[in-house]
């Protein structure tokens, strides 16, 4: 088990569990009432300290080493997936994975960022930061969902989209922003659910959909916490203050109406236990893809580009509107 930096009380009774453990192992004294009362201090230590979690704790425990990433979830979920490779314009972007899967009887596009499990994958995959490749790839097969009538499942963990030179000489900005346009008027429902990280225009390349959910320990913003600090103070060292500051936790982004619901996290995070996350994952797919199947084409689409034009909260100053109003008057005047 790997623990975090707030996890060091429940990473020390784990350390005393297992040598009382060893004792017990020679037979020769009796542990087990000692044994049960460690396990009820681990489990009362585990709600305190997952149900009391800050914006900082909630990035650290989304890019746990041992998270389950977009491949596991296939893997769990699906009785039958087909990879589909290459964007046929440039190449095959190892940091999205895509293809046709089968989910509870119904088979869709599966699209998804993937960051590898070791060193050399995570090399491989770019540390889950998409290069235009990557985003093209994803709309070749969401169009190719619209032409069977499949629904489209994205599934979303990334640091961001790649910010390399190479990557801009082949129009990152445009082929996000095109995404970005198709999926707002893709005729087949789209499901999207935030995994792990869901940072800036590389999530949301492919994270525009008629419903978006955030599993309970990840976060959804325009920038990383310590790209922020780095910007506002020069320094990593304010990382912490620039996670609270950024409003990133699904509570966060289900109070701005930016997102629709949570999906609930195992006690202790996804990690904790990959295959219920993944049986809990699988559930809710099930429920929400049935409605939207049958949903109108064009209802859904309206709907979906209506839930976008209604996000964000803002308010005129009264002082704005002193200063607007000679404005309005001035041009009515001239109208007339």
């Amino acid at each position: 088990m790997i623990f975090l930096e707030f996890e060091k009380e429940l990473e020390s009774l784990y350390e005393q569990l297992e040598k009382i453990k060893d004792v017990g192992e020679g037979g020769v004294i009796d542990v087990s009432d000692k044994i049960k009362e460690l396990e009820k201090k681990i489990a009362s230590s585990k709600k305190e300290i997952y149900s009391n979690l800050n914006g900082w704790q909630k990035v650290q425990l989304s890019r746990h080493p041992e998270r389950p990433y977009t491949l596991y979830y296939i893997e769990q979920m699906c009785s039958h997936f087909t990879e589909l490779h290459g964007d046929r314009y440039f190449g095959d972007d190892k940091a999205i994975i895509g293809g046709l899967g089968r989910i509870n009887g119904q088979t869709m596009v599966i699209i998804g960022h993937q960051k590898g499990i070791n060193t050399k994958l995570r090399q491989y995959r770019n540390f889950g930061m998409a290069n235009p490749e990557g985003y093209r790839k994803a709309l070749r097969l969401m169009k190719m969902a619209e032409r069977f009538n499949l629904p489209v499942l994205s599934l979303i963990d990334t640091p961001g989209a790649f910010p390399g030179l190479e990557a801009e000489e082949r129009g990152q900005a445009e082929a996000i922003a095109r995404n970005l346009f198709e999926m707002a008027q893709l005729k087949v429902p789209i499901l999207c659910y935030i995994i792990g990280e869901g940072a800036s225009g590389g999530a949301l390349g492919i994270g525009v959909g008629d419903k978006v959910f955030m599993l309970e320990n990840t976060w959804y913003t325009v920038i990383s916490p310590e790209n922020c600090s780095a910007i506002l103070w020069r320094t990593w060292d304010y990382k912490r203050e620039a996670a609270e500051s950024l409003k990133l936790t699904a509570e966060d982004m289900l109070s701005f109406g930016l997102i629709d619901d949570i999906v609930k996290e195992p006690l202790g995070g996804a990690h904790a236990d990959p295959e219920k996350m993944a049986k809990m994952l699988k559930s809710h797919i099930k429920k929400e893809i049935g409605p939207l199947m049958e949903m109108d084409v064009e209802e859904r689409i309206l709907a979906r580009i209506g839930k976008y034009e209604n996000m964000g909260q803002f308010e005129i100053m009264p002082e704005v509107i002193e200063e607007l109003e000679p404005v309005v008057d001035k041009k009515k005047k001239k109208k007339a």
